[in-house]
């Protein structure tokens, strides 16, 4: 497999973009976790990785979820949709809802897919896009809220990409999270 699909997005600016959301100061973050406040300081700057606990314990809060009456509308939308997209957590690229178009292109009952990510099935190509999208401000919102790009096949039966163009789509959810909706064009 593929270095740049073993590789994880850094954390540290979705951590900066939380805690100023929820007018968190960083001693608090650092109570929060466990840690020093320089700490938090060098894992959003990205001069310091977390360990895979701390990492974990990050994910887990700053990864997005279908909570509200809003956030319930959109993954409604999504279902419904006539077209195939799916809609994954911005952050851990777990599926949060997709379209009985997509549905149908998978080997699994979706029930076993949601809640689990589908970065285990990207292709290289998506891997190369999810790599530079710290660089292009994705995740601090000063670049365009879609891109397309075009992909290869990835060879799976259960979640099969075909070579084709495709869009993501930067969504904020009422918690401040993000999600990203995936469509094939």
């Amino acid at each position: 497999m593929s270095e740049l699909l073993l590789r994880k997005p850094p954390l540290g600016i979705a951590l900066r973009k939380w805690r100023t959301l929820h007018r968190i100061k960083q001693a608090h973050a650092a109570e929060l976790f466990g840690v020093n406040q320089s700490t938090i300081s060098r894992w959003e700057a990205g001069a310091q990785e977390m360990s895979p606990r701390e990492r974990a314990r990050v994910e887990k809060l700053l990864q997005a979820r279908i909570a509200s009456a809003a956030d319930s509308a959109l993954a409604r939308l999504v279902q419904e949709s006539t077209r195939p997209v799916h809609l994954v957590c911005d952050l851990s690229h777990r599926l949060l809802a997709c379209s009985r178009s997509r549905e149908a292109e998978f080997s699994l009952p979706i029930a076993m897919l949601l809640g689990k990510s589908l970065w285990p099935f990207a292709t290289e190509e998506i891997a190369l896009k999810e790599a530079v999208l710290d660089d292009l401000g994705w995740r601090e919102n000063m670049a365009p809220a879609s891109l397309e790009f075009a992909s290869g096949a990835n060879g799976s039966e259960v979640v099969p990409i075909v070579p084709g163009r495709c869009r993501w789509t930067r969504l904020t959810l009422s918690d401040g999270t993000a999600a990203r909706l995936v469509e094939t064009l």
